[in-house]
């Protein structure tokens, strides 16, 4: 059996001082949302207690799916890289990137390379540089296949959309054949819900019919993302079965807001090529802010 935790949008907080020069753009709109209203439901001790909870369970393995930053600051993605390194090693964490990962140009090449290794796959380069493409990548653990794709862009004020394109599509189809080739369970890690309606129109992925399209030629088992802040499953096409398609809330949402409280997927896979069992339990943040609780359980 192979044990996958997952978790989404960390927004780690609380926001640092920001300069009139980083504020000279999208991210004052993103510094007043925050004050607003993300500051008084998202909390780190939250994402402590998610993070607590989940070692107890000892996963093989811990998939993050982006909007780990809220505004994409130098000083925002340098306390992420120092946070990441106390979560845990990169073998055992693959990280994909959000929106806010990329909140303004010039943020995803600063994201990318600080927290490379969580995002570089078996057989890419060891250090990063500005002409390799992250993405996709492929991380083979045990018995299962990890993908992990990006829809993370600079958008305008107001945007928060994503886009998936065609190299990618094309790199992504290869790398699902290899490991469907290899007998491996394929779990596609993505930010932005693959799905058209799951999420409104100035938040959607762009190259939604695309990725369907990526899944139903190369094969997967399994697709998880973020973005929504939301307990979700969908379905796509898959070569032999529908694909489920599972959304994760925030796990830094605190009790009493419009989203759902804090919550993690930890995902079993059993079996073996033709033959494989998935089963999802979801953990979700108790009322008191200070336990978490299975609220779900589900086999696919």
């Amino acid at each position: 059996m192979f044990k996958l935790a997952h978790i989404s949008d960390v927004h780690l907080g609380p926001l640092p001082e920001l300069s009139l020069r980083e504020l000279a753009s999208k991210r004052i709109t993103g510094f007043v949302n925050w004050h607003r209203n993300r500051s008084r439901h998202l909390f780190t001790g939250t994402l402590d207690t998610l993070l607590a909870d989940i070692e107890k369970k000892d996963p093989d393995h811990l998939a993050m799916t982006g909007d780990l930053v809220n505004l994409a600051s130098s000083r925002e993605i340098q306390t992420v890289t120092e946070w990441l390194e106390d979560a845990g090693e990169p073998e055992n964490i693959s990280i994909v990137p959000g929106n806010h990962d990329a909140y303004v140009p010039g943020a995803y090449e600063k994201t990318t390379r600080a927290w490379y290794p969580y995002m570089r796959g078996d057989d890419a380069p060891a250090h990063w540089h500005d002409r390799h493409h992250c993405f996709p990548y492929m991380r083979v653990r045990g018995p299962v296949a990890l993908i992990g794709c990006s829809t993370a862009v600079a958008t305008p004020p107001f945007a928060a959309s994503g886009y998936f394109g065609q190299r990618q599509a094309r790199a992504t189809v290869n790398l699902l054949r290899q490991a469907g080739e290899a007998g491996l369970f394929r779990i596609v890690m993505i930010h932005h819900p693959p799905i058209r309606g799951a999420t409104s129109m100035h938040k959607r992925m762009i190259g939604i019919r695309r990725f369907a399209a990526t899944i139903s030629s190369g094969g997967a088992e399994l697709v998880i993302h973020g973005h929504t802040h939301l307990n979700t499953v969908y379905w796509l096409k898959g070569q032999h079965a529908p694909v489920p398609v599972v959304g994760i809330a925030s796990a830094s949402q605190g009790p009493g807001g419009h989203k759902p409280p804090a919550a993690y997927n930890l995902f079993t896979v059993a079996g073996e090529a033709g033959n494989w069992h998935l089963t999802r339990e979801r953990y979700a943040l108790n009322d008191d802010a200070t336990t978490v609780s299975l609220a779900e359980t589900t086999r696919f």
